[in-house]
């Protein structure tokens, strides 16, 4: 079901509406621990305002630079999706490169996504589950994603969905955490996408920079593999 962000309006889920439930950790711990949308909803909630300085500037997180990069490298066209947007750091990024055209995203979760609107980066946002249906318009010349595909996030049946409101033709760059690749069987699903890409070509790029060293050293040699492709 499409739904166009708009602050104002209750949100079909609260952390409140599970009130035995302890708050999840703010930081990849906690992030990698999720399981359901219930638990997302709840995490990024929480998260949503400190996202920036704490996660983002305190492990030099370097995904979603390295995901704009790749799709621009390929000569991509807009309009362009972000998906799992969250506070807008991809389109920053892409805005940084020089990219002028049209960028909506859409995200589980209202709070992250009004972090992302102060931010003057979208036309619109979506508050939605990509792993269901997508009533979204126009068709998207270009498919973005960084740390959406990940530890208790969203596994491969988030792919086929995204196809729905790609216009033919148009470029992805999605990134994947290295660890699920196999275990969640990514691999296999590309393959099951068949005749409907073309294209396929995957770069495996560093997540943090230096400073995750020191931040967190259980994950600051963490990788991620960007797939690139096309819609067939």
């Amino acid at each position: 079901m499409r739904t166009i962000f708009d602050p104002a309006r209750p949100l079909a889920f609260r952390p409140s509406a599970w009130p035995d439930r302890a708050m999840s950790t703010h930081d990849l711990k906690g992030a990698y621990a999720l399981s359901g949308p219930e638990a997302c909803l709840q995490l990024y909630a929480g998260w949503a305002d400190s996202y920036d300085a704490d996660f983002a500037a305190g492990m030099d997180y370097l995904l979603p630079a390295q995901v704009a990069a790749a799709w621009m490298d390929g000569g991509g066209a807009g309009p362009v999706l972000d998906i799992g947007a969250g506070t807008g750091l991809l389109a920053a990024a892409l805005r940084g490169l020089g990219y002028a055209g049209d960028i909506d995203g859409v995200d589980l979760s209202a709070e992250m996504l009004a972090r992302a609107r102060t931010k003057g980066l979208y036309r619109q946002l979506h508050r939605a589950d990509i792993t269901r249906p997508l009533d979204l318009t126009p068709r998207y010349g270009g498919l973005v994603s960084s740390g959406t595909f990940t530890h208790g996030h969203v596994g491969p049946e988030g792919l086929a969905p995204l196809l729905t409101v790609a216009a033919p033709g148009a470029r992805f760059a999605l990134s994947v955490n290295a660890s699920v690749w196999d275990q969640k069987g990514f691999a296999a699903a590309f393959q099951t996408l068949g005749d409907a890409i073309i294209g396929l070509d995957l770069r495996e790029v560093p997540i943090y920079g230096d400073k995750a060293r020191a931040r967190d050293p259980s994950h600051a040699a963490d990788r991620a593999l960007i797939v690139c492709f096309r819609k067939a």
